[in-house]
């Protein structure tokens, strides 16, 4: 007996300290060390080293459950109610009764505190489905990038929307708001228990740079008194907070080409994080929108990580970061096998069965400090120290890719940014191969903010082909995939009142098949009054678009000064709501020659000359200058109408259309329809002619602000680009007019075309 005891304790230490012991090899072999818990799981998955998951999760637990009712409650004396309370379910009941008799209802979503805050409208009735009317966005009325206080300029906007309706906002059957805030702090405090005492860092105001937590939260407090009283009520409006991951979720999907899909359909939401964790997987079948899984946590995050590397080895603040890190990428070693960084840089997660994804913690350092020291020693160790906040936008600092041939230490930053890249797509795919091996789907919405890296698309596109489905699930079909022109949080306010009313009953309208929802179009007296308020501001009318004959000549008068090496700023109509400008606020230029993307990155938009031009294209010329992918083909190939997707270049591409192939040979493309934007599109057949080719670079129009919104933030974007040669700018009745400035001579083009009296044509000065 007692020599069977001794043996089994002898094991028991031996299996303790084996751990340990092969902990001093790798340690000598300089490789980060693993835990015993990381011992025994070692053989699974794949070989992983350090620590993955909460430390204290059952107490992070049990604190946050206790500390619901609390915040329910003090919210609901605020008039901020849950989507399951009853007031929400009230109002959700009526709602389906309103459907059922057949009547219209109209529903707001609001962005109140946090980044991208804005202001949404939406018509739902039982014989169209969901209908989006708007989508303001705060940014663009105040100038200020991601704006993330109380809208007040997006819900005036929103008043004179239902104005025009003949509504008022006492006609509104419901007001949303874009994340549950009650959900949110709780799942704050239960990050700050999991790690506590070392996750105390988190309180302090600087952790996330681009998140206040507190002074979001006394905004929504308050939200229900304050836009009462803009609404002009007798009393503060009631609002409901829907989950914010389900927010992407069901927007992406109701506006999708698979909308009306008898198959189950995919969505993925992945992002820094929302308000029940970072990672939320759905499935929609018969119309149904169901979660599969949350991650439930903050940290444990692709969009976290994607930021915070961007960041602080791109030198860039978080949220201006992402896109800039994505094009350095194509100057870095892509290849798995070489990239000198990618196989140490990827155990900074750990790829758990069924999609699950952890941050290692002995890595990552952000799930108890945040931003503000967000590297452990052993990634430190791999990628060397971050550019600290005080250093963000040095121009000795940021990632510049013209040193290439003289920096080593900018090759090593490009691989770096390669390597993030990779291990990026890494995790998406695990996750992705998930759904798809559980679900057998063939249909793919990818959304959240991590779904703007068109690269990955592309890639995820391309692997999930007719052969992966073959020889993985026997079924003869391939992924096809769509991501909305607003993924990010830019899309939540929309996405509320579309959870609301997809909770509701209602069924998905039309799929969307632009995005000019931002605002309203100027009017001629509008666009007239700016110009004669902008000193140095010259300006011809040329005509109405609205007459195909005039449309077709100032069309041809655009890309003749294109194609002569001009550059021509468009402003007309509503403006796009998302991050890329798709021809209602764009700078059109010359595809064709190779000195266009200098031109555009020092002179007119003064950006680094690591951001690549994108083409804006009839479907004919997409198709024959780039391999669009058959995964993006639905609807018409309408994945490719918000440049969220990147496609290679052929090979005649590179002689006729340099200056939108990016450095790895792909380009982020977006295709024109004449239905949607005859004008544009008038304008691309024109270039055909000039240039034979009907592809024109686009760019957005602004400089060092957000995509200008009004007439006079269009003139101060004139009056600051370099090589500007004007701006065209057309009224909500179709009247256009071209301005520039008066430093510089009017285009021969357009001066010529008033050197005789034209009819319909006007001049002002």
């Amino acid at each position: 007996m007692a020599t069977a005891f001794y043996c089994r304790r002898l094991q028991t230490v031996k299996g303790f300290f084996r751990p340990f012991a092969c902990n001093a090899l790798r340690i000598r072999a300089g490789l980060p060390a693993y835990g015993r818990a990381q011992h025994q799981q070692r053989l699974t998955i794949s070989t992983t080293y350090g620590r993955y998951g909460p430390a204290y999760s059952q107490l992070g637990r049990l604190i946050s459950a206790a500390s619901r009712p609390l915040f329910r409650s003090s919210f609901a004396r605020s008039h901020v109610h849950e989507a399951d309370s009853r007031f929400a379910i009230a109002q959700s009941e009526l709602l389906r009764a309103k459907l059922a008799r057949g009547e219209t209802a109209y529903l707001a979503g609001l962005g109140i505190a946090g980044h991208n805050s804005g202001a949404a409208l939406i018509e739902v009735s039982a014989r169209d489905g969901v209908r989006l009317l708007s989508n303001d966005e705060e940014e663009r009325f105040t100038g200020i990038k991601h704006y993330a206080a109380y809208p007040t300029l997006s819900i005036d906007s929103l008043q004179k929307r239902l104005a025009g309706i003949g509504l008022t906002p006492r006609d509104l059957d419901a007001v949303l708001i874009s994340w549950n805030y009650i959900s949110l702090i709780c799942l704050a405090l239960r990050s700050a228990i999991d790690h506590f005492p070392r996750s105390l860092a988190l309180a302090r105001k600087d952790a996330i740079a681009d998140w206040d937590i507190r002074g979001n939260n006394a905004l929504v407090r308050a939200a229900p008194a304050r836009l009462g009283k803009q609404f002009g009520l007798e009393g503060p409006q009631p609002l409901i907070a829907m989950p914010h991951h389900e927010n992407h979720a069901a927007f992406s999907y109701a506006v999708s080409p698979f909308n009306k899909s008898q198959e189950p359909v995919m969505v993925t939401v992945l992002d820094g994080f929302g308000d029940e964790g970072a990672i939320s997987l759905y499935v929609v079948e018969q119309g149904i929108l169901r979660r599969l899984r949350c991650n439930d946590s903050l940290c444990d995050s692709l969009g976290c990580f994607f930021s915070i590397i961007s960041s602080t080895k791109g030198g860039w603040t978080t949220l201006s970061s992402e896109g800039r890190y994505m094009g350095a990428v194509a100057w870095g070693d892509r290849n798995r096998l070489t990239n000198p960084f990618y196989r140490r840089l990827r155990q900074i997660f750990y790829f758990g069965e069924n999609g699950q994804v952890r941050i290692n913690r002995a890595m990552a350092n952000w799930h108890i400090a945040g931003e503000r020291d967000s590297y452990g020693k052993l990634l430190r160790d791999v990628i060397g120290d971050p550019i600290p906040p005080d250093k963000m936008w040095n121009p000795d600092a940021v990632l510049r890719v013209d040193d290439l041939q003289h920096a080593d230490a900018t090759n090593e930053r490009v691989d770096i940014a390669a390597a993030t890249q990779l291990v990026f797509e890494d995790v998406l795919f695990h996750v992705v191969d998930f759904m798809i091996r559980s679900t057998g789907s063939d249909r793919l919405v990818l959304t959240g903010g991590t779904a703007l890296n068109c690269l990955a698309n592309m890639h995820l596109a391309d692997h999930y082909d007719e052969e992966w489905y073959v020889r993985n699930l026997g079924k003869r079909t391939r992924l096809h995939l769509w991501v909305p022109p607003t993924p990010g949080d830019a899309g939540v306010a929309m996405g509320a009142a579309f959870s609301f009313a997809l909770r509701s009953g209602a069924r998905p309208g039309p799929v969307i098949q632009h995005a000019f929802y931002c605002g309203t179009a100027p009017t001629a007296e509008a666009i007239q009054a700016a110009i004669a308020n902008t000193p140095d501001i010259g300006c011809h009318l040329l005509g109405n678009i609205n007459d195909p004959r005039q449309r077709d000549r100032i069309a041809d008068q655009v890309a003749q000064i294109v194609a002569a090496d001009g550059v021509v700023g468009l402003f007309q109509g509503a403006a796009e709501t998302g991050p890329r400008a798709l021809g209602h606020r764009s700078v059109l230029a010359n595809p064709c020659n190779p000195k266009t993307l200098e031109t555009i990155n020092l002179r007119v938009k003064f950006r680094e000359p690591i951001r690549p031009l994108a083409p804006m294209a009839t479907l004919a010329a997409a198709q024959q200058y780039f391999e669009l992918s058959s995964g993006g083909s639905d609807d018409e190939f309408n994945a490719y109408n918000y440049m969220v997707l990147t496609a290679p270049a052929r090979p005649e591409a590179y002689d006729k259309i340099p200056a939108v192939i990016h450095k790895d040979g792909t380009a982020r493309v977006q295709i024109v329809r004449k239905e949607q934007d005859p004008f544009v599109y008038a304008y691309l057949q024109a270039m055909g002619r000039r240039l034979g080719v009907e592809v024109s670079v686009n760019t957005s129009l602004n400089v060092g602000s957000p995509i200008v919104q009004t007439p006079e933030q269009a003139l101060g974007a004139l009056k600051k680009a370099k090589a500007l040669s004007g701006l065209v700018m057309i009224a909500d009745n179709g009247d256009a007019c071209f301005a520039w400035p008066t430093p510089l001579p009017c285009p021969e083009v357009i001066h010529a075309a008033f050197a005789k009296p034209r009819e319909n044509v006007a001049v002002m000065q």
